[in-house]
């Protein structure tokens, strides 16, 4: 391997520390700007509208598709058991412990993370960032941290939302339409469902997703090339990027919450 090899192998590793080590202390500034966007209750009330109204709609319509398809393909594999009366409790555990978290943070990732990092990501082309700092106003603070909580807050909120439509979805499918048992899809789930540990730990699921979701679309942002090929770039790679930690995360926690 020639020296020239070695020095591109050099410089890529270092770029790639100087990254992580920036984003693991932009992570750690974020947190403690906490009480600083809890006074600026406007900033923070304005990006929970953006995040969570607008992303409100693909996950209340997808949650009750997939809903419609758990539904579906429960009841026939329940059907050949002869125990279609828990379909409702099948329903309801697939989505509050693994779909609703997953499936609700990569629509979140596709939908909110996307247009975080676009919107950052021009404000550095258009040298938004950079007036701010001129101006003695620090965009992190300003600009970063109230989109970060935000993200936070929404989608444990977005989660339950998922998971709550879907659960009628497979009501509307199970019971009206293949003539499952009312009583029986609600009262299976009512026994088999528990708060603290189905429930709340679809919550922690929701609030770790947010964090890694809005984090990295943030990041991407904050660090894309100032020109239009890099805001694309950066977009592309807080999809990919997103996702992956999700999924990743996803196995982490379930092994923690369920595992023995």
């Amino acid at each position: 391997m020639t020296q020239k090899a070695l020095s591109q192998i050099g410089l890529s590793v270092r770029l790639w520390l100087a990254s992580l080590g920036f984003g693991a202390r932009l992570l750690l500034r974020l947190f403690a700007l906490l009480p600083t966007v809890l006074r600026r209750y406007a900033l923070l009330r304005d990006q929970i509208h953006f995040l969570g109204n607008y992303s409100l709609a693909i996950i209340g319509v997808s949650g009750l598709f997939v809903g419609f398809v758990l539904a579906l393909q429960g009841y026939y594999i329940l059907n050949q058991f002869g125990s279609t009366e828990v379909l409702g409790l099948l329903v309801a555990l697939s989505l509050i412990r693994e779909l609703g978290p997953v499936i609700g943070a990569l629509l979140f990732a596709g939908r909110a993370g996307t247009s975080l990092t676009a919107e950052i990501g021009l404000m550095k082309a258009g040298e938004q960032l950079s007036a701010m700092e001129m101006m003695a106003v620090d965009p992190i603070a300003r600009i970063l941290a109230p989109r970060f909580w935000a993200g936070v807050i929404v989608l444990p909120v977005l989660v339950m939302v998922f998971s709550a439509v879907g659960i009628l979805g497979g009501w509307l499918v199970g019971v009206p339409l293949l003539g499952v048992d009312g009583a029986a899809y609600w009262g299976q789930m009512q026994n088999g469902v528990d708060v603290w540990a189905d429930v709340g730990n679809s919550l922690v699921k929701g609030l770790v997703f947010g964090v890694a979701v809005t984090f990295i679309a943030l990041l991407q942002g904050y660090l894309a090339t100032p020109t239009p090929e890099g805001v694309a770039r950066a977009t592309t790679r807080t999809v990919v990027m997103a996702s992956l930690a999700v999924l990743g995360l996803d196995f982490v926690l379930t092994a923690l919450m369920f595992g023995v």
